[in-house]
């Protein structure tokens, strides 16, 4: 039997509250690689002609610089440290480990892995559900 009690994934996720869409991808490290796959991602979810703006906090692989690839229509936004009010995904981190991914445990990594990726679906297939956790009204542009 193997100790699988330090196995973990890490959950990159971002979400559009306006069109009440999201866009995750799930690695085995936190690190610029790993970021750059998230934001290539995010790209794809962008609507043709629009440009997206995403909220980084101080992680060190949201750092902008030589190894974070950040596609042509994001830009990346530093927010404060430790303002995690300005950040909405954070509510949503909070929605998620209490409601999808607290008190369980996993006999492999691979269900680590599904459990993580059944959450988020759980998540961008409500859309009143990410509107309701990730809108922030202040923080809306319109033109």
């Amino acid at each position: 039997m193997r100790d699988n009690r330090r196995d973990s994934v890490y959950l990159f996720g971002a979400l559009c509250p306006a069109r009440a869409i999201g866009a995750a991808v799930i690695m085995p490290a936190a690190n610029s690689e790993a970021m750059s796959i998230h934001l290539a991602e995010i790209s794809t979810q962008v609507a043709p002609g629009a440009h997206a703006v995403v909220l980084c906090d101080g992680a060190g692989w949201h750092q902008i610089g030589g190894e974070l690839a950040v596609p042509d229509n994001i830009s990346l936004l530093p927010i404060p440290p430790y303002s995690p009010e300005l950040n909405a995904m954070e509510n949503v981190w909070d929605y998620l480990r209490g409601n999808q991914l607290s008190h369980k445990v996993w006999e492999t990594y691979d269900d680590i892995v599904q459990t993580c990726a059944e959450a988020w679906r759980f998540l961008i297939d409500d859309p009143a559900r990410i509107r309701s956790i990730a809108l922030r009204e202040w923080a809306c542009v319109s033109l």
